[in-house]
């Protein structure tokens, strides 16, 4: 496999017009959200093959998911849930030596067993914190997990930093504990 995919790869400014490196730079200028967005953009726009096209945005995606990509990638165009998201952020860390920060795609998981805490931009205003809170009853901060569904058990709606007040830390720290 490996060897067909480099013969492939060889073979991209030829068949396409184009090397590996030049169609990552206008893939990466568009920035977009599904792998069959960035094919058909491709196949549509710039004539490229499905074979060639699927190959290149696969291989351009390798690339950008280094944590820091992935977490700049989600607040892009919600900079003002940038500075709740890093006091979230320090508030876990002090926690203890065994909670791992891990970014996906759309959310970051806090870990220490098990996913304990949350943090996903649900919009340009709003982070939306789910917290793992087995047999504790929502209230009307502290709502049910929503579109969390059974990664937590609830969710937390924060629009400012000051919202990242004790009661809040409060949550997390329990949250932590029962993930042990």
């Amino acid at each position: 496999m490996e060897k067909a995919l480099q013969t492939m790869i060889n073979n991209m400014p030829e068949k396409t017009g184009k090397s590996l490196e030049q169609w990552k730079k206008i893939l990466k200028a568009k920035a977009f959200a599904k792998h069959s967005e960035g094919v058909n953009f491709l196949k549509k726009e710039h004539g490229v093959t499905h074979g060639f096209a699927n190959t290149i945005v696969t291989l351009s995606k390798e690339e950008n998911n280094s944590e820091a990509d992935l977490v700049a990638n989600q607040y892009k165009g919600k900079d003002l849930l940038f500075p709740i998201y890093e006091k979230l952020i320090s508030v876990v860390k002090t926690f203890g030596n065994d909670v791992t920060i891990t970014p996906k795609k759309t959310s970051v998981s806090v870990i220490r067993k098990r996913q304990f805490v949350l943090i996903k931009p649900a919009t340009k205003t709003r982070i939306d914190l789910g917290l793992k809170l087995p047999n504790k009853p929502t209230t009307e901060r502290l709502g049910n997990s929503g579109p969390f569904g059974t990664m937590c058990t609830h969710r937390v709606q924060i629009t400012s930093i000051e919202a990242v007040d004790a009661e809040l830390i409060g949550w997390m720290k329990e949250a932590y504990k029962l993930a042990e």
